[in-house]
């Protein structure tokens, strides 16, 4: 079997102008050459999240060990593995189609122009921030301009001192790490830090404080303007969308005696409206609608004390709205 590496790189060979090329995969065939390719964080924060997405947008693939190249069996589509710091550049160029990477990565590795964003996907929430020592008790940040930086975003971070620089500061000495950068002012090499907070568990380990946010960040879907692969996309993102829906709401239906109808609906308004069916006995409804996951079981509570019965919650796998 060629190597995972090997198989990612010889994948993205498809997107040469012939796009002739066949793709590696594990029986080396040409039946998938043709497919649109989406770019998939193969590790660390965003690659669990992103395999519920792809189960969700009902891409069904199989990835065979130590290939870093997924072919769906259900529509011409490959999903490849990269790196996360990787797939703005990526998508941006026309190596793969469509990617999901954090807002970060791609205001970090590209102009944000050369890439559509399609769709926020609610997950990765973090913010890319300024930290010092809490020790050093600094407040304001423009003084740590023409100090020490340690950061694995050194483009943000150049461009985020530099509105702080003047003669008497001089430049911002910005180093670039790709890993474990809140031990660098432990260890002496920096002064601060420019790194990503989501829960501040690492940082405040670290004796870090945040001093300034440069920016929010999010994980987001990111197509390639000039993909071939229009309609399929459509679909994807179309499938993606329900996803994301059906992973915020929930269907809950139950019973009401119609003296009580107004009031039951008026806790269940739904998305448009809910959905009321007359039963069999005489003055009562059956009553369906949308609900907010985070609120179904309030929802429930309410519904129990106006008088509705035989209240059910149902889970969503995908939707259309």
């Amino acid at each position: 079997l060629p190597s995972s590496v090997q198989c990612a790189a010889r994948a993205l060979e498809r997107a040469a102008p012939a796009r002739d090329i066949a793709m590696a995969d594990p029986t080396d065939d040409r039946e998938h050459r043709g497919n649109l390719l989406i770019g998939i964080p193969k590790k660390g924060r965003l690659h669990e999240k992103c395999m519920q997405l792809v189960e969700g947008a009902g891409l069904d693939h199989k990835r065979p060990d130590r290939v870093d190249v997924a072919h769906c069996n259900n529509m011409p589509v490959t999903l490849v593995f990269l790196p996360a710091a990787d797939i703005a550049t990526y998508v941006g160029e026309g190596n793969v189609d469509m990617g999901i990477t954090g807002l970060d990565v791609i205001e970090e590795t590209i102009p944000p122009e050369e890439v559509n964003r399609e769709i926020d996907l609610h997950f990765g929430r973090c913010r890319l921030a300024v930290q010092a020592p809490v020790k050093n008790n600094i407040t304001d940040v423009s003084t740590l301009a023409g100090k020490r930086i340690v950061t694995s975003f050194p483009n943000l971070a150049k461009k985020f001192f530099a509105k702080y620089e003047t003669e008497a500061t001089g430049k911002t000495k910005i180093k670039f790490v790709s890993g474990s950068v809140e031990a660098a002012c432990g260890l002496g090499l920096a002064d601060a830090v420019v790194d990503l907070v989501e829960t501040g568990t690492t940082m405040r380990a670290a004796g870090l404080d945040v001093v300034a946010t440069i920016m929010e960040t999010e994980s987001v879907l990111i197509t390639n303007p000039n993909s071939t692969h229009k309609e399929i996309l459509e679909t994807i993102k179309q499938r993606i969308m329900g996803y994301l829906t059906a992973t915020k709401y929930s269907m809950i239906q139950y019973n009401v005696h119609t003296d009580n109808l107004k009031k039951a609906c008026d806790i269940t308004p739904g998305k448009r409206s809910c959905t009321v069916s007359h039963l069999a006995s005489d003055g009562w409804c059956a009553v369906s609608a949308l609900v907010l996951r985070k609120d179904q079981a309030v929802i429930m509570d309410k519904l129990e004390k106006v008088g509705a019965d035989s209240i059910l919650i149902f889970k969503i796998d995908n939707s259309r709205m």
